[in-house]
């Protein structure tokens, strides 16, 4: 990655940040002043929709103003994916190579948007490394979070958080002692808003355990659909280690760590799950 690469992307998400986040801090706080004592429940529907905007938005205006998107130049593999496909009865817009290459040597594929904005992106990494069946393991492993509506489920998990914060937020920032404890003498709404993010920020730390645990499972429940949908697990454990080399992949992690910190099973769980005579 160029330095001036580095810098163009820096501006460009520091812009984007600003922009978005600013708009939706601004809402938000006209909200809190005039929205009476029902604000929170304003603002949690408020964030939602904003939430799926992103999801719809990220695909086709945001990604594309750091990478570029084009068709794959094996039509056979192309050929092979829309199989799939249909094979699971999954309508998307498009098969997508991205130029990841310009930026790091990750590999990686995956599903991106919601309604007619979504579509299939392969790293050109992943194309020049991978061969045909290990592309078509790890789409396949992709399909089953769809398949198994892990991308719903982790909406409404996060939408339920969500609500239970802003509810929280509100009742907090009626709170006098929150105030005197830093020398306010007066109830002040982004005083208070600063303060209980500085206070919950941390809080975020002991909820990790839980999210990483939901992801794991997750992730779990794709490998095998990858595992049935594929019928062997062979092109996968495949996949799976030349990916741990290309994304320098730690293949001992301490278990306590792992519970703690990993989106995703350590590789040797994963690649034992995937032997059929293991599985279960």
């Amino acid at each position: 990655m160029t330095l001036k690469m580095w810098i163009s992307d820096l501006i460009k998400s520091m812009a984007i940040l600003a922009f978005l986040c600013g708009l939706l801090l601004w809402v938000l706080l006209t909200l809190v002043v005039h929205g009476g004592n029902t604000w929170w429940a304003w603002a949690w529907i408020l964030v939602g929709l904003f939430e799926l905007l992103m999801l719809w938005l990220f695909p086709v205006v945001i990604a594309p103003l750091f990478n570029k998107f084009g068709p794959i130049e094996d039509r056979t593999l192309e050929d092979h994916i829309k199989t799939l496909m249909e094979k699971v009865g999954l309508q998307v817009k498009g098969v997508f190579r991205m130029d990841a290459s310009k930026r790091s040597k990750h590999t990686n594929a995956y599903f991106t948007g919601i309604g007619r904005s979504k579509r299939i992106v392969l790293f050109d990494t992943l194309l020049a490394s991978h061969a045909g069946e290990e592309i078509l393991a790890v789409l396949a492993h992709e399909i089953g979070h769809w398949k198994k509506k892990h991308v719903l489920k982790q909406i409404i998990l996060l939408e339920i958080f969500s609500l239970a914060v802003f509810y929280g937020v509100a009742k907090f920032l009626n709170w006098p002692l929150l105030y005197q404890t830093f020398g306010f003498q007066e109830s002040i709404p982004y005083v208070g808003l600063f303060l209980i993010g500085a206070l919950i920020g941390p809080l975020g730390y002991f909820v990790q355990p839980l999210e990483s645990a939901i992801s794991r499972k997750f992730e779990r429940e794709a490998d095998d659909f990858a595992l049935e949908l594929m019928k062997t697990g062979e092109p996968m454990r495949s996949a799976l280690k030349r990916l741990a080399v290309d994304n320098l992949a730690n293949l001992t992690p301490h278990p306590l760590y792992a519970w703690f910190y990993y989106s995703h099973p350590p590789l040797a769980e994963r690649i034992e799950r995937l032997t059929p005579s293991n599985k279960g």
